[in-house]
């Protein structure tokens, strides 16, 4: 789905966006127009888009973007639809791109227009505590509930019958029906991406939001970061336990039960009726499979296929595992 809460500046001329990058590149039409910058997946005729490594390789193929940017090893993979843009550090100039189309998304300040809830139209409509500030663009559902010291800031939907916790803060997310959210979150803050350069480190912009879908549970102290390109997605039916963290693009799938203190790196695909238990790690750009269930205190460093059990670090078969370690 598009992005309902940051607004691109464009569209701008490709020769205007090369410009941006400061990189010396020759393209077949300096005079296109572009609207928007998008992945591969979700790009269309009117975007750029950006391909860095070889997992992304079957998406790459079927993309619909105009241009990509990508490397001298990589462009071979784009089909003839799209044009290569080929430099040094793909990231790096895609997150300069993306500050172009949305100079404000590596803000991630506080909600300076927030007012308290017995100023708005939400006093009498939502059961809440004391102290609580609600920012602009902001709509809750039917028979909800907000505890103390919340903050629901600007851009936040909420459906139906949830419960907000006390402490909590959330911001550039959907919320649907029958959610649960703990004390002590923080919802749709930035992701953690950056780039080393040199003497400053480059801040990649978020321009995603979090979905949390149908009658999932968030536990006490859990963080959802925002996605960059994409959305971070919580499937229908799927409980946190306290202390996950879900970094930005990770997408999470449906009837899932994630124990305590698991940290999930960025761009992950995790199936539906997933266990993982405590203290689990799961890297980055991964998929974990359907039916896939994690012992407690793991390391998933690649993918792993429908209906497996592994444990240990790096996951590996359960009873692989328990052999080795008898």
């Amino acid at each position: 789905m598009s992005n309902p809460f940051f607004k691109s500046k464009g569209p701008f001329k490709i020769s205007e966006i090369l410009s941006n990058i400061n990189e010396d590149i020759d393209v077949k039409n300096f005079d296109k127009v572009i609207f928007d910058i998008k992945d591969l997946a979700t790009a269309t005729n009117k975007d750029i888009t950006f391909f860095h490594s070889k997992k992304y390789e079957s998406v790459a193929s079927t993309t619909k973007a105009s241009f990509c940017i990508t490397t001298k090893e990589l462009s071979s993979e784009l089909p003839n639809n799209c044009e290569s843009i080929e430099v040094k550090n793909v990231l790096v100039s895609i997150a300069m791109i993306t500050r172009m189309f949305y100079p404000n998304s590596v803000i991630d300040n506080f909600d300076p227009h927030t007012l308290n809830i017995e100023k708005t139209s939400f006093n009498h409509s939502v059961n809440h505590g004391q102290n609580i500030l609600i920012g602009k663009n902001v709509k809750i559902g039917s028979n909800c509930s907000i505890g103390h010291n919340t903050i629901i800031e600007s851009n936040v939907v909420i459906g139906d019958n949830c419960s907000i916790g006390s402490n909590v803060i959330i911001r550039n997310t959907l919320i649907k029906n029958n959610v649960s959210i703990l004390d002590n979150c923080v919802i749709g803050k930035k992701g953690f991406g950056f780039f080393p350069n040199k003497n400053a480190n480059i801040r990649y912009p978020h321009i995603g939001i979090v979905i949390i879908e149908d009658n999932c549970e968030i536990g006490c102290g859990s963080t959802i970061d925002r996605g960059s390109l994409s959305n971070t997605i919580i499937g229908k039916n799927t409980f946190l336990d306290n202390q996950v963290h879900i970094a930005h693009n990770n997408k999470i799938g449906e009837n899932c039960i994630i124990a305590g203190q698991v940290g999930f790196a960025g761009s992950s695909y995790i199936g539906n009726n997933v266990m993982i238990g405590g203290q689990s790690g799961i890297s980055g750009h991964l998929k974990v499979g359907n039916n896939v269930q994690i012992g407690g205190g793991s390391g998933v460093i690649k993918d792993i296929p429908d209906n497996s059990k592994v444990m240990g670090y790096p996951a590996k078969d359960l009873k692989k595992f328990i052999k080795e370690n008898k």
